[in-house]
């Protein structure tokens, strides 16, 4: 293959560059293994240099650095390679130390943090605690628009209790904040940070450039706190949306790692001897939303009705081709310690469909599936809904529409549209945020006292098996009253030219839970 590394120097990915690689045809490999679920078989020893190309999903003039401001992978991902959190989460979402070397409290109210010193911004300056208390606090600020500020608000105060003592006393209990701070929209600014033209951060990389709707290149940064590290001279991260010119574009050799791919690329990629493919297990999920203020979608006989015309075997063994595990119509998957096991698994059953459709005389009622292309398995899923609602006598209608600006024009401004939900490190910041009556992001607007309820008392709740079980009695409020469709959860598949090195998986997203940044290395 040959070191080309370099290939493109140091201006960054042109609107040529990706025009090229969106029209770009399929190419044929020779013969060779697919290493699934996990990175190199032997530890190596890390090389340092080399410039790694990678391509992510999502592209759109909303791209920002601001972490606050984060709606979906790509953000994630060049926010972490810029800025840094309080706690990391492992690769069992486990909360670790990060810029806060300790974290405790008596009472799960009242937290201590002790932070990291020695630690500095990319600009030189200290990082202190006043860094730590203007970056939380900023997300309870309306004017701000942070995307967690629903769980921002559990923060009643943040203060400095030296420069390098935080106290944050929450509004009620949560055990879980530790993890709820290693999540990217609680990664750490700087004191006073209004400008996110670029990144000033204390993350692996110290930003270059960055164009919304293109790239962001990052640079080492040679002052980074985790000794050793990064391994990278410098990553371009750009946004391309056309699943097969991410493909196309890594096997011909322009990019070094991709997210996002379908089942169907697998056997293609198989073909050659170059490419590996990263398989995460995890929380995601693309999901129908019945908007509970719309018409027929309020009526509770269409909701289920719908709920029974979802084939999920066949959703997961056609679309996603094994590559998934069975949802019940709320976001925790089976292998979650939480997962409420006792609740029956909702099946493929036309009949009861119907017997729905009759009692509340929905014949020849439903409307649009608005669906994009780039929300994994909504097309097809939409497609399938489709057909199996005529056989009851809906009609529903299949409405594609383009992926740029889906999330602000589309996503829960319809009737019935598609949603896709990363991971969330806690099953509190999941509920939190889809769930609770009052989130701005609650999908169906689905308003329920005694989930709110259950949701607050989780929080503060320290015997693990009464709180599993507050946590099953809200998925089966979400199952059988909320009218949010889940039919599987989706592995996450990543693929990588073999000279990329150090990739794991991590449940917490894709490529590492988007923390790839400070571990990948090239391989000469």
């Amino acid at each position: 293959m040959g070191n080309d590394t370099d290939k493109h120097g140091k201006s960054g990915w042109s609107r040529r560059d990706i025009l090229r690689l969106s029209m770009a045809t399929g190419l044929s490999m020779s013969a060779a293994g697919l290493l699934l679920y996990g990175g190199p078989a032997l530890a190596e020893a890390p090389r340092r240099g080399g410039r790694l190309r990678v391509a992510a999903s999502n592209s759109s003039v909303a791209d920002t650095l601001d972490p606050a401001k984060g709606t979906n992978s790509g953000d994630y991902m060049r926010q972490f390679m810029f800025y840094s959190g309080l706690t990391e989460l492992d690769d069992q979402m486990h909360a670790q130390p990060a810029l806060a070397e300790s974290f405790e409290s008596p009472d799960g109210r009242v937290w201590h943090l002790k932070l990291r010193q020695g630690v500095v911004f990319h600009d030189g300056k200290p990082f202190t605690a006043d860094d730590v208390v203007y970056s939380l606090l900023r997300h309870k600020d309306p004017a701000t628009a942070s995307k967690a500020k629903s769980l921002a608000d559990q923060f009643e105060t943040v203060v400095a209790e030296g420069p390098h003592d935080v106290r944050i006393e929450l509004v009620s209990p949560n055990v879980d904040l530790p993890a709820l701070l290693g999540t990217s929209h609680f990664l750490i600014i700087a004191d006073g940070t209004t400008d996110f033209a670029l990144a000033n951060g204390t993350g692996p990389y110290r930003s270059k450039s960055f164009t919304p709707g293109g790239s962001v290149v990052g640079v080492r940064n040679e002052n980074f706190w985790k000794n050793g590290k990064p391994y990278l001279d410098e990553i371009e991260l750009i946004g391309l949306t056309d699943q097969a010119a991410r493909v196309n574009g890594l096997l011909a050799g322009d990019l070094h790692m991709v997210t996002t791919i379908g089942p169907r690329d697998i056997e293609r990629l198989r073909a050659g001897g170059r490419h590996e493919v990263l398989e995460t297990r995890s929380g995601l999920y693309t999901n129908l939303i019945l908007r509970q203020d719309a018409d027929v979608v309020r009526d509770p006989d269409f909701v289920m009705a719908m709920k029974y015309l979802q084939n999920r075997e066949r959703v997961r063994d056609a679309i996603l081709r094994g590559y998934g595990t069975l949802a019940n119509d709320h976001p925790v998957p089976d292998w979650h310690p939480y997962y409420m096991k006792d609740l029956p698994q909702r099946a493929y059953d036309p009949d009861r469909a119907r017997f729905h459709v009759e009692r509340g005389k929905l014949q020849g009622k439903g409307g649009d599936l608005v669906c994009t292309p780039n929300v994994e398995g909504s097309v097809d899923g939409a497609q399938l809904l489709q057909q199996s609602a005529r056989t009851v006598g809906l009609q529903l209608n299949v409405r594609r529409v383009p992926y740029d600006g889906y999330w602000s024009n589309h996503w829960m401004k319809h009737p019935m549209s598609y949603g896709s939900i990363n991971p969330r490190p806690t099953l509190d910041a999941l509920f939190s945020q889809f769930y609770k009556s009052d989130s701005p992001w609650n999908e169906s607007g689905w308003q329920n006292a005694q989930f709110d309820e259950l949701l607050i008392q989780a929080r503060a709740e320290l015997d693990e098996g009464k709180r599993k079980q507050m946590y099953g009695d809200m998925q089966v409020l979400i199952s059988e009253q909320c009218s949010v469709l889940i039919p599987v959860f989706i592995s996450f598949l990543d693929a990588y030219d073999k000279r990329v090195k150090g990739l794991t998986p991590n449940p917490a997203g894709m490529l590492m839970g988007y923390r790839f940044a400070e571990d990948v290395w090239l391989d000469a």
